[in-house]
């Protein structure tokens, strides 16, 4: 058998430690015991130090699930770099991370690349689930409705200012002003920006027909680095728009997107749903779940970022196999989907879901 090329000195190459300051007790998915450590490593006291990275929207919710991972052992210390989803993945097939956090499934030439490092399949769950907010500045008003044919105009430059009919017609008890709008998008290449257009391009590609893909395609509009970018620039600003994970937005107005007869807020919930009635994507391995998301179910938040977990089924050495496997099952514990949710607002996954994902976590093993 090919072995991985993680090893303990690779694994912490370019990372550096975070403060930590959260402290919590564990909690079994399945069984509601106190001791996850019990539960999902058979009894076994952990130690060492791992060290991942990946994408950016899981920093929040990644600093909660490594204190309360690292609170119940104390002897371990657990590493995340929030490079961006690009550079996790690129680390993660050349070996220097055992696990990262990506706003976009393997591509199948990234997964057949990343099976040869790891020796093995590979692990992709959806592990943070968040809605994406377009959220606005307007005085005085906190939210509006928008067609996902409005939507996509006014981030196409064809809506230029906020009284426009297309939006007046979906909000007739909001004295909405004549103010040009502004556009604010991401400046770098971004996993919210590709899940943000793959929402407009798959709803109505008759209105946007930009290529899908994680740079922002409309020239001449704002532009800002990252999501704290992004917030800052539409707070700013007067008539702006833009689009962020929902958990960054504060106290911004956000739009109430159209699906179906009926306009849907963004939440949490309303998010997770699209992600649990949504097919797998065919011809993947039995431990990769990686989605088609289907952006037009009432009742759901169709603009929705989903960011996977990913790892490899074997890894070289037993310690690394344990502290991921730990961390993981950790995550997908009731806590960990508490913490994430408290830490970042993100979207706990269904109990279904996590079950199916715990099955693949349980094989992490040390080749030999």
């Amino acid at each position: 058998m090919k072995l991985s090329r993680f090893t303990r000195a690779g694994s912490a190459a370019m990372v550096g430690a975070l403060a930590l300051t959260l402290a919590a007790c564990g909690t079994d998915p399945n069984t509601g015991d106190d001791s996850t450590a019990e539960a999902t490593e058979g009894g076994m006291e952990l130690s060492g130090t791992l060290s991942g990275g990946g994408a950016s929207s899981q920093e929040s919710a990644m600093e909660a699930w490594r204190a309360g991972f690292q609170s119940q052992h104390p002897d371990v210390t657990v590493n995340y770099d929030p490079t961006g989803s690009g550079t996790g993945r690129e680390q993660f097939i050349a070996g220097a991370f055992p696990f990262i956090g990506s706003d976009a499934a393997l591509e199948d030439d990234e997964m057949t690349a990343a099976e040869e490092t790891c020796g093995s399949d590979v692990i992709e769950y959806p592990g943070y689930i968040s809605p994406v907010a377009v959220a606005f500045n307007l005085e005085g008003i906190d939210s509006v409705n928008m067609t996902p044919e409005t939507i996509a105009s006014i981030f196409k430059g064809d809506i230029t200012t906020w009284d426009d009919e297309a939006i007046a017609a979906d909000n007739p008890d909001v004295e909405l002003p004549d103010t040009d709008i502004t556009v604010v998008h991401r400046s770098d290449p971004s996993g919210t920006t590709e899940n943000f257009v793959e929402y407009l391009s798959t709803v109505v590609p008759d209105v946007w027909d930009f290529e899908v893909e994680d740079v922002w395609p409309v020239e001449g509009q704002e532009s800002a680095q990252g999501t704290s970018g992004v917030v800052s620039t539409i707070t700013a600003g007067e008539g702006t728009i833009g689009y962020a994970d929902a958990s960054a937005i504060g106290e911004l107005g956000s739009v109430a997107v159209g699906v179906g007869d009926e306009f849907v807020p963004y939440s949490p919930e309303a998010a997770a749903e699209v992600v649990a009635q949504s097919p797998r994507v065919e011809g993947t391995a039995d431990t990769v779940w990686a989605y088609d998301l289907a952006r037009d179910i009432p009742g759901t938040y169709p603009i929705v970022l989903v960011s996977y977990h990913i790892a490899c089924t074997t890894y070289e050495d037993a310690e690394t196999a344990e502290l991921v496997k730990g961390l993981y099952s950790y995550i997908l514990s009731d806590e960990g989907q508490e913490q994430g949710t408290a830490a970042a607002g993100s979207a706990p996954v269904s109990e279904e879901l996590r079950s199916e994902f715990l099955t693949a976590v349980e094989t992490i093993s040390a080749a030999g």
